[in-house]
């Protein structure tokens, strides 16, 4: 069995002293909620929809993936969380508010 690699930028290199080094992201240890300063927006997307997003997390995708989770478990809402945002369907700024500052998460409304 071969295990095949994912190599990216590189097709040959004659260079004997040669060494590939992967692309790694070097993501920040997550902040814990008491610092993190998040900001809750409401933006109009592509057709007219509404969306919450959840914006400024300092961390780990897991721990962004998990906080996406939870909101969008508790405002009963599809979304996504991914580069430090988290996007939920429809105006849910008060429900997040209210859960985000109950998780003892530093948050506040933004834009208008």
């Amino acid at each position: 069995m071969s295990t095949k690699r994912k190599f990216t930028g590189v097709v040959y290199s004659t260079n004997p002293d040669f060494n590939y080094s992967s692309e790694q992201k070097n993501e920040q240890d997550t902040l814990p909620a008491a610092k993190q300063d998040l900001r809750v927006w409401l933006e109009k997307r592509a057709g007219g929809k509404m969306a919450t997003i959840v914006k400024g997390f300092i961390g780990k995708e897991d721990d962004l993936d998990a906080l996406g989770k939870l909101l969008k478990s508790k405002c009963s809402v599809g979304g996504t969380a991914k580069e430090g945002e988290i996007i939920l369907q429809g105006d849910q700024r008060e429900k997040v508010l209210a859960i985000l500052l109950k998780e003892n998460y530093k948050a506040k409304k933004a834009g208008s």
